[in-house]
């Protein structure tokens, strides 16, 4: 069990953005200009999530109302900007220049869940052509199955109750400065960049996570 000390040590008090440019003029059929204007995205994104969260410690809680209020307002912003956030550094983190493969027991539990590697991906594919924002592999702790989810906005359609496992942009700045409206050729780019490696230790945490996410009988 993680101790209250333990927890109470890893907070932070301002929201600050990590650099993934490193990789940005590496990557096969993704530019470093298109890499580096997705990146200043997800900079406007953590800028929000600052001033949103400085605002709430001023709104006034008396007039709170699911009408309309400025808590309500702040609030609903903030889901969407700190997903985005997220998002975006799974995404940024689940790319990299170098050719790997996923460890053998993730790929032992996708081929369980979907019947075959090839399978897997067909769907993931298939999933991020649906998607209007984007497209997740996610280990379920309802089902402890591994399944792909269409997301159509930061806060639109989000699964709860799983871990993101491979994350997928599909909104249109992701791709349409290299590709144009050709994002099914974007999203093979994509999965020519994967780094199955970090997807797989993403696995292995749900794994190790998954007794803190008991639901009560």
């Amino acid at each position: 069990m993680v101790t209250l000390n333990e927890r109470l040590h890893s907070t932070i008090d301002k929201y600050e953005a990590k650099d993934f440019s490193f990789y940005f003029e590496r990557l096969d059929g993704m530019s470093e200009e298109m890499l580096t204007n997705h990146h200043h995205l997800y900079e406007g994104y953590i800028k929000k999530v600052n001033e949103i969260l400085d605002d709430l410690k001023y709104a006034d809680k008396n007039k709170a109302n699911h009408n309309y209020s400025e808590d309500r307002s702040l609030l609903i912003d903030l889901t969407h900007n700190l997903n985005g956030v997220i998002l975006h550094e799974l995404y940024f983190s689940n790319l990299s220049e170098e050719i790997s493969e996923p460890e053998q027991e993730f790929k032992t539990v996708i081929e369980r869940d979907f019947g075959s590697w090839a399978n897997y991906i067909e769907d993931i594919k298939s999933a991020a052509k649906c998607a209007r924002g984007w497209a997740i592999t996610a280990y379920n702790y309802r089902d402890g199955k591994i399944r792909n989810f269409a997301i159509d906005g930061h806060n639109i359609n989000v699964p709860v109750f799983v871990r993101p496992l491979l994350v997928v942009d599909v909104w249109e700045h992701a791709y349409t400065l290299d590709y144009g409206t050709d994002k099914p050729a974007y999203i093979d780019a994509f999965f020519e960049n994967t780094n199955w490696s970090v997807v797989s230790d993403r696995f292995e945490a749900a794994l190790k996570h998954e007794l803190g996410f008991m639901i009560s009988q």
